[in-house]
């Protein structure tokens, strides 16, 4: 049996994971949005529950706010206020899929007074950047079309390429646009940016600062992510990597509950081209609305996957694994990735934290830390936050 010993993991002490603001509000289907004592009431208190998550694992820096779910009066005092949390904010996620105007598009809408709607959001995503510090102005765009001839394909894509080309003129230098894609939903016949070919095509178009957002619920099943990685990463061009799960498609499942071993093989491509490094300039980031299940918990339990997977990842004997597929031994190559993959990591995973100062077992931390409990005794009147709000 292989030892290994803490050194081994040692990268992940500097591997953070971005929390979604989203995250935390109520949640649910598209038939029912369920309620949960404590959920945040304001932008605030969702970067106090992120703050917690930070706390507890050491691994989540940073909160991704959605605009204008999480519009403020003042965004220089909510970033003040998560750096007094212990946090920073992290992306300005943008929306169009929630005002009448957009029910046939917004960046493709066939009406100009539409399309220009859609990039002046974007244009304002843009100055909460530079209030928050923030680098990153993510795109994810649900336009698209229910019925074959509703609008032409070709101008669809006309117009999105114009609305983008404006967009990316308001970026500063040290800006990035990422550009999001999902194969369907909420539209059935075709999705502008159905797939990660067409966002890049797009990304090429605009220029450096813009690159592909991979959400790892937004492909069909049997799609070999992996293998998208290793393309983007081969091009310079993957921005950010939104961990998600699904048994479907974009099913908001804690990462890892469907298929741990496919996150260990995402996680071993990245981490086998170093782009679990910060220099990679990588935004790896939790993309999940927890339904049924507690939203601090749920967060954490997600963060504790991606570290069990990237952990196993980094325990790929890599000498190993290039002797074999350059002697063409199929078996001993597929071994070699198996035996990391079959390590019980959570003690590493434990020492590492140790070694940050902080509790072994984070799930264990937060139940004692009585946060729960306080939240939701203080939490009581006003609007609780949700999807959508």
């Amino acid at each position: 049996m292989t030892t290994v010993a803490l050194q081994d993991i040692s990268a992940l002490a500097d591997f953070g994971i971005e929390v979604p603001s989203w995250a935390y509000g109520n949640s649910g289907t598209r038939f029912k949005v369920f309620s949960t004592p404590g959920v945040p009431r304001t932008p605030f208190e969702k970067v106090a529950d992120a703050a917690e998550v930070n706390r507890v694992t050491g691994a989540a820096p940073r909160v991704s706010l959605h605009i204008p779910w999480d519009y403020v009066d003042d965004f220089g005092t909510l970033a003040a206020f998560a750096a007094d949390s212990g946090v920073a904010l992290g992306a300005v996620n943008s929306n169009v899929f929630q005002d009448d105007d957009y029910k046939l598009g917004s960046l493709t809408n066939s009406d100009p007074r539409i399309r220009a709607k859609a990039v002046a959001h974007h244009l304002e995503c843009i100055d909460v950047m530079r209030a928050t510090g923030s680098k990153m102005l993510k795109l994810w765009l649900p336009d698209g079309t229910n019925y074959a001839g509703q609008d032409s394909i070709r101008a669809r894509q006309d117009r999105l390429s114009e609305s983008l080309q404006e967009i990316y003129a308001g970026l500063d230098d040290d800006h990035r646009l990422l550009i999001e894609y999902k194969f369907f939903e909420p539209y059935f016949y075709t999705t502008d940016i159905p797939d990660w070919g067409t966002s890049l095509l797009h990304c090429l178009a605009l220029g450096d600062k813009a690159q592909v957002v991979l959400d790892t619920g937004h492909h069909a099943p049997g799609t070999n992510i992996e293998f998208i990685v290793t393309q983007l990463i081969r091009q310079n061009k993957l921005g950010a990597f939104d961990f998600n799960s699904r048994n479907y498609a974009d099913d908001d499942l804690i990462v890892g509950a469907a298929d741990p071993f496919q996150l260990f093989r995402i996680m071993h491509e990245i981490v086998s081209a170093g782009a679990h490094l910060p220099e990679s300039g990588i935004n790896f980031m939790l993309d999940q609305c927890h339904n049924i299940e507690p939203k601090i918990p749920g967060q954490i339990r997600s963060i504790m996957n991606v570290q069990e997977a990237t952990a196993k990842a980094l325990l790929v004997d890599a000498v190993a694994l290039d002797e074999a597929q350059r002697g063409g031994d199929v078996l001993g190559a597929h071994a070699v990735l198996m035996d990391a993959y079959n390590t019980d990591v959570r003690g590493l995973l434990g020492d590492l934290r140790e070694s940050k100062g902080i509790d072994r077992d984070p799930v264990a931390a937060y139940a004692r830390s009585g946060y729960t409990e306080r939240i939701e005794s203080e939490r009581v009147g006003g609007s609780q936050a949700s999807w959508g709000a």
